[in-house]
């Protein structure tokens, strides 16, 4: 059965346009939408509508630890420190718990406009590094919360071997996430052999880092999810701190993603996260790679990482889309406001991501993180057009930031004024999730979550 909404206001694939039909079918996509219409007897959707966004990168476990890693471990507190707190915290979690936070987390990222996720899930055993008895148990659970709750997911099994560059041998910490390229290719066919049918579920790999993945491995783990599913979304951690820059030279004489970029097929199916450290030559190498720069500014802000090299990567044609990561803050507004205010910061000016041909940074910014994010996780979203998956945002155009907006100047308003958001509704896969600011489930969810973290903290 087809459904019918007409809006006042939408912005399509070409643009921004008046008096939207916008048609979905029984599977959740788009049919047809056409711009000049009448309403007829389509339901109306009063608001602002703009095309739902995919958030590129999450450890949906963090969320249970988001503002417990703020006491300082000391005077050279850093993201190493960091990592050895999170190492303790994950050593407890079991099946039901990782489910209870996933289905958390899911529901707020829909309430903040992310229709999809990409889980860079690397939780796979046992706290004392066993497997379960299906070795798949904790990435089934993790996709069971992203059902239940609406959201789209493109599951990204993680392969993680080694505690360094050079072959270093993993510690206790690191035990739970342990796996070769066999392990991990068995784990991402057991899920795609499940869900090959799904829309709403894309199955696809992440070798952790170079430092956690030896090259011969990332070799045959790349070769084998090709050969398995030659469009299967690839990502990989890189350049994220400059100790791990400076580990990659004494490894190999080449930084990160230069080396990444010289010994891998790097192309669109990739998205390499952070790549926050990067020389000139590496920011035109991997804009001209076609992969996606997976940001991550608020996490990459609470991790003391750096700043992305932003306008000149834009300037040579990159693509970029934004992820929580760690959850710290958990929101598309948010996520792009910080994209740009890291980079007026480090420049001292203003509307660092405009351009000659789109001077309004807001919009700059969403259009390139809807885009690249829906690449990123190789789904058909991110566009309100004809055969698109149907993910989209209603904006309440009452809202004190929106009052009087047009065009662009509502996504530059959307993203930089005020922190009281003016989302209202959400569809996710052709079905409202949120409305009215409101998951349906979002109090049982809660209640579950609640229990959990008593739990965990006591």
């Amino acid at each position: 059965m087809t459904t019918r909404y007409f809006t006042e206001t939408a912005l399509l694939a070409d643009g921004w346009a008046e008096n939207v039909l916008i048609e979905i079918d029984a599977d959740g996509n788009f049919a047809r939408v056409a711009a000049g219409a009448e309403r007829g007897d389509a339901e109306a959707i009063s608001g602002v509508v703009i095309p739902g966004m995919a958030n590129l990168h999450s450890h949906a476990f963090q969320r249970a630890m988001a503002g417990l890693a703020e006491t300082a471990a000391g005077p050279g507190d850093d993201f190493w420190s960091w990592r050895e707190q999170m190492y303790r915290f994950v050593r407890v979690l079991d099946p039901d718990q990782v489910e209870a936070i996933a289905a958390q987390l899911y529901i707020e990222m829909l309430k903040a406009g992310y229709t999809a996720v990409a889980e860079f899930h690397y939780l796979h055993h046992q706290p004392d590094g066993t497997p379960y008895a299906d070795r798949a148990e904790l990435s089934r659970r993790v996709i069971a919360a992203a059902k239940a709750t609406g959201i789209g997911i493109a599951h990204l099994p993680v392969l993680y071997n080694t505690g360094g560059f050079g072959g270093q041998k993993a510690g206790d910490g690191q035990r739970r996430f342990l796996n070769d390229a066999d392990g991990i290719l068995d784990i991402a066919a057991r899920l795609r052999a499940d869900h090959a049918a799904d829309p709403d579920v894309r199955i696809g790999i992440a070798p952790h880092s170079l430092r956690a993945v030896p090259p011969e491995m990332l070799a045959a783990t790349v070769a084998g999810i090709q050969a398995a599913d030659p469009s299967s979304p690839i990502h990989i951690h890189i350049a994220e701190q400059v100790k791990e820059v400076e580990q990659c030279v004494a490894w190999s004489g080449a930084r990160p993603v230069e080396w990444l970029l010289n010994h891998a097929p790097v192309d669109g199916r990739w998205c390499l996260i952070h790549a926050t450290h990067l020389t000139e030559t590496e920011t035109k190498g991997l804009a001209a790679s076609d992969a996606i720069a997976g940001l991550c500014p608020t996490t990459e802000a609470n991790l003391g990482d750096g700043i992305f090299p932003l306008a000149p990567y834009l300037a040579a044609g990159g693509r970029l889309g934004i992820g929580s990561d760690s959850h710290i803050s958990v929101g598309v507004i948010e996520e792009l406001r910080w994209l740009e205010y890291g980079q007026r910061l480090l420049h001292r000016k203003r509307g660092v991501a405009a351009s000659p041909a789109r001077p309004a940074v807001g919009a700059t910014l969403f259009q390139a993180a809807i885009d690249g994010g829906a690449q990123a996780i190789g789904r058909t979203s991110g566009r309100i057009e004809a055969g698109a998956r149907a993910d989209l945002v209603v904006l309440d155009r009452d809202h004190p930031a929106l009052i009087g907006r047009q065009g662009d100047a509502v996504l530059d308003s959307f993203v930089f004024a005020g922190n009281d958001s003016p989302i209202r509704d959400v569809m996710a896969g052709g079905r409202w999730r949120v409305r009215d600011g409101h998951h349906a489930d979002e109090r049982a969810v809660a209640a579950r979550y609640r229990s959990v973290m008593t739990t965990l903290l006591a």
